[in-house]
């Protein structure tokens, strides 16, 4: 009986001590997130315009910085946001370097945003017909939209 106090007590400390693991790491990386997006908006003030990969870049931020605030409030990543960025990048990617790519790198990157976006529709559909442990049998919420609907 003892030692299964005992154990019972190292889980829970081993619970608390990766929650607050968690916590710090998400505090950092959101930190870093503010911080070079902060960075980057200051370079544009500074050059006196904004180019597109600049604008699309502020778009990777605040992707990144969804995450990190999802996965704060529910213990969940958010894969569809991961996906997301992904697609940000590549097509932040393919707008800038265009003209500097072969055919079969252009190809390559318009395949991989494809790839990604049948990924989307695949996690969309899966998120809508299937319910995960952690989501209330009666009600779920969706992020995209902020607003909740019955099952």
């Amino acid at each position: 009986m003892a030692i299964q106090n005992i154990k019972e007590r190292l889980d829970r400390l081993g619970d608390i001590l990766v929650r607050a693991f968690q916590v710090v790491a998400l505090f950092v990386i959101g930190g870093t997130i503010v911080w070079s997006a902060a960075n980057d908006y200051i370079n544009m003030i500074a050059t006196g315009h904004a180019r597109l990969d600049d604008i699309l870049l502020l778009f990777i931020y605040l992707e990144l910085g969804t995450i990190v605030g999802i996965y704060f409030k529910t213990d969940r990543l958010p894969v569809l946001f991961l996906l997301y960025v992904a697609i940000t990048a590549l097509t932040r990617f393919l707008a800038i370097d265009i003209k500097d790519l072969s055919i079969p790198s252009v190809l390559a990157v318009t395949g991989s945003i494809f790839v990604l976006t049948l990924a989307v529709l695949v996690v969309q559909i899966a998120t809508s017909r299937f319910e995960s442990p952690t989501q209330s049998r009666t009600q779920r919420t969706t992020i995209d939209t902020g607003q909740s609907k019955p099952h």
